[in-house]
């Protein structure tokens, strides 16, 4: 797929789910995390979290090896969903479109006016949760720890996989 605003926006438009509770945040949780272990040779964290309180719902490793570090990203990633309320993905893509090859914290920066945008990092992993008939964004799922783009892949995916499933009524 290529990665556009458009296609990241219509992926985010096909993961709306119908409802999300703490029970939904460990089914979408275990799934996400089976993906990054089938997907990546390296550790990843998956996290799950109520946007209007950063309430933690689901947290979990993929497997021995992660580090501090991947809750610094968690947090950098979950910052930009909750300003935005777009992907990391697609924020990343949105100011990297006008430009090619420019740095994306700087034009955070200059885009809007931040003296310091190191709190966000518009990088592939940082999901919103939205509700079908529900304004605004629920939650935030996050993974950290594979390759920005598979970050991203693994929780749409997991959604995907999550919404089959209660279509059949599983």
């Amino acid at each position: 797929m290529s990665l556009t605003v458009e296609s990241l926006k219509a992926q985010e438009e096909a993961c709306v789910l119908p409802a999300f509770d703490s029970n939904v945040a460990w089914e979408l949780g275990n799934i996400i995390r089976t993906n990054c272990q089938q997907k990546g040779v390296r550790p990843a964290v998956v996290y799950i979290a109520h946007a209007n309180s950063s309430q933690l719902l689901f947290f979990a490793t993929s497997g021995p090896g992660t580090l501090p570090d991947n809750m610094h990203w968690v947090k950098r990633k979950e910052a930009v969903v909750l300003r935005w309320g777009t992907s990391s993905l697609c924020m990343r893509v949105r100011m990297e479109q006008p430009f090619k090859h420019v740095n994306v914290q700087e034009s955070l920066k200059d885009k809007f006016e931040m003296a310091d945008p190191s709190v966000y990092a518009c990088h592939g992993g940082g999901f919103p949760v939205r509700v079908k008939n529900v304004e605004g964004v629920v939650g935030v799922i996050v993974v950290s720890g594979l390759k920005q783009e598979d970050d991203h892949a693994v929780i749409v995916e997991g959604i995907q996989k999550y919404l089959q499933a209660v279509s059949k009524g599983d």
